[in-house]
């Protein structure tokens, strides 16, 4: 190989991995931005809660976050979705939430089908042919 062909070799790889630290660098960044925007609204969400739940309902809110998360999720976007349509005038206590949790158990504990097996069909048995 000519030195002037190595040159080129080298150029062309030097270029190849600069675009690639350039775009490991975007990656980054944009990953950064995410986890900032996704940050900042667990604050919002947070600074909603507690303006309109007193501290003994975030506690029952936060304990049932711990037994049953996607009930909690959803008692949570609720109530922030009050919050922000103003539906919810003052502060919610314990009792008010636990009625809340009420209403959600009822709406989201529909009767669900149940299969009856009827044994007496099936007790036929292959034995009993004579």
């Amino acid at each position: 190989m000519a030195d002037s062909d190595l040159e080129e070799l080298r150029k062309q790889r030097l270029a190849q991995l600069q675009s690639q630290y350039k775009g490991d660098a975007e990656n980054e960044n944009s990953q950064k931005r995410k986890e900032e925007q996704a940050r900042a609204q667990e604050d919002a969400k947070n600074s909603i809660l507690s303006q309109i739940l007193d501290q003994p309902a975030r506690a029952r809110l936060n304990t049932l976050m711990l037994g049953k998360p996607d009930k909690g999720k959803l008692v949570e976007n609720m109530l922030i979705r009050m919050a922000q349509t103003g539906q919810i005038c003052s502060k919610i206590g314990e009792t008010e939430l636990i009625t809340l949790l009420e209403n959600v158990n009822a709406q989201t504990q529909q009767k669900k089908p149940t299969v009856k097996f009827d044994r007496r069909r099936a007790a036929l048995d292959s034995d009993e042919d004579f």
